[in-house]
């Protein structure tokens, strides 16, 4: 399987995942689960293929749902003590860079020119995560000086800049996501953070 299809797929599972960790720190039903992993999984990257007139991903495969139902699944079925600490902001960290370089990657694929591309690849990571917060009445990571949009942005802008250089797909892919994660693990270990206005 090429290197972007695994990123793809890599950004889905975990995602599906925070999703229903959500879902499962409020005691909800299998359905919540469900339906907050399949939100989480998709939300960035339905609107990044309307965005470049993509066929939506999700409609045209079984994997992408098959994925999110297991995930809500294995959280549901999983003691609780297995995803204890910070268990949901690590795995949403493994996402958010994997789907940014999985998301400019496929809107270079469909010819979108590199700024809105690279827009796109941030979009991608993030929205899914914005939807999730939302729909649990939590505030969002965008609301926060912590760096966690700028980690998408460090992916997606390396997976942009490395496919215009030429660099095969699965080098510029890895590359861009073990970027961006290293970036927001840094900020989650030592909490790095951008400076906040001031008047």
């Amino acid at each position: 399987m090429p290197a972007l299809e695994w990123m793809n797929y890599i950004g889905i599972a975990v995602f599906a995942a925070s999703g229903a960790l959500v879902a499962a720190d409020r005691r909800q039903t299998l359905l919540t689960f469900a339906f907050f992993a399949v939100a989480t999984a998709v939300g960035g990257g339905t609107v990044r293929d309307l965005l470049i007139a993509a066929p939506v991903f999700w409609i045209r495969e079984n994997a992408t749902l098959l994925i999110c139902f297991s995930m809500a699944l294995a959280v549901w079925l999983t003691p609780a003590r297995f995803w204890g600490g910070r268990a949901l902001v690590w795995l949403d960290a493994v996402g958010l860079a994997a789907y940014a370089a999985y998301g400019a990657a496929k809107a270079l694929a469909f010819g979108v020119v590199p700024v809105p591309a690279f827009a796109l690849g941030v979009l991608t990571a993030c929205l899914g995560g914005i939807v999730r917060d939302v729909l649990a009445g939590e505030p969002s990571i965008l609301m926060k000086p912590e760096l966690y949009v700028t980690a998408a942005a460090l992916s997606s802008g390396v997976m942009v800049f490395l496919s215009l250089a030429g660099a095969p797909s699965w080098i510029a892919a890895t590359s861009a996501a073990a970027l961006g994660f290293a970036l927001r693990a840094g900020a989650l270990v030592w909490r790095w953070g951008l400076p906040t206005y001031r008047t």
